[in-house]
């Protein structure tokens, strides 16, 4: 029984090593230290997935719980250690309940593990604590992918930054960021075939051909 959940399975799997890579070549090419960006404390709490199974996935182990109400018991714990009121404490049930719109026997049973969560229940919950939906129940691997996209994206927004920096000084940098063809060349190393590359290769070659840095 699945509680009208979906199990990415093998997909969520294969998804976080490619992630991985991306953010890596990023820190490299920005000089960020991975233990800045691989911090698995900062991403357990991102993601909602234990530490341990942060540093086990990151090493290219097989870990995370299986089951779905398991994963909904240690996310929620984790929302209420992390995710706190304004005056640092804990939100009790009885506020839980009152924000997700359930009964407190509701709330307590779900919290204690007493019953299984559905959809509404773990959709109601996501919003109390202002999470992204799936945050209570995706698979260990997929969550933690999700958390580093995150990551991903303020490096290349910071990529971006540094770019547009050195464009304001070389004709070359600006024709670059005017047209994003870092960002294009990197996505085409995704692309699915040779073929497919080699056109984006052959129009980024005539697009560069049309400027000439100024000779020194």
């Amino acid at each position: 029984m699945t509680d009208g959940f979906e199990s990415p399975g093998t997909a969520a799997s294969a998804a976080l090593p490619a992630v991985v890579a991306r953010v890596t070549a990023l820190a490299d090419r920005l000089g960020v230290p991975h233990s800045q960006v691989f911090d698995t404390a900062r991403l357990s709490v991102a993601s909602g997935v234990p530490e341990p199974v942060v540093k086990a996935l990151l090493g290219g182990r097989p870990a995370g719980e299986r089951d779905v109400q398991a994963r909904f018991l240690q996310r929620l714990d984790l929302l209420r250690r992390t995710r706190l009121k304004p005056n640092g404490r804990k939100y009790t049930q009885q506020e839980i309940a009152d924000g997700a719109g359930m009964s407190r026997q509701q709330a307590g049973a779900l919290i204690n593990g007493d019953r299984r969560p559905t959809m509404e229940h773990c959709d109601a919950i996501q919003r109390f604590f202002r999470v992204h939906a799936g945050f209570l129940t995706a698979e260990d691997p997929e969550a933690l992918a999700g958390a580093l996209q995150h990551t991903e994206q303020e490096l290349l927004q910071q990529l971006a930054e540094r770019e547009a920096a050195a464009a304001s000084e070389d004709p070359l940098e600006r024709l670059l960021q005017d047209h994003g063809v870092r960002g294009i060349a990197w996505r085409a190393a995704q692309l699915p075939t040779d073929q497919h590359r080699d056109k984006v290769a052959e129009w980024l070659d005539m697009l560069l051909e049309s400027v000439k840095r100024p000779e020194s």
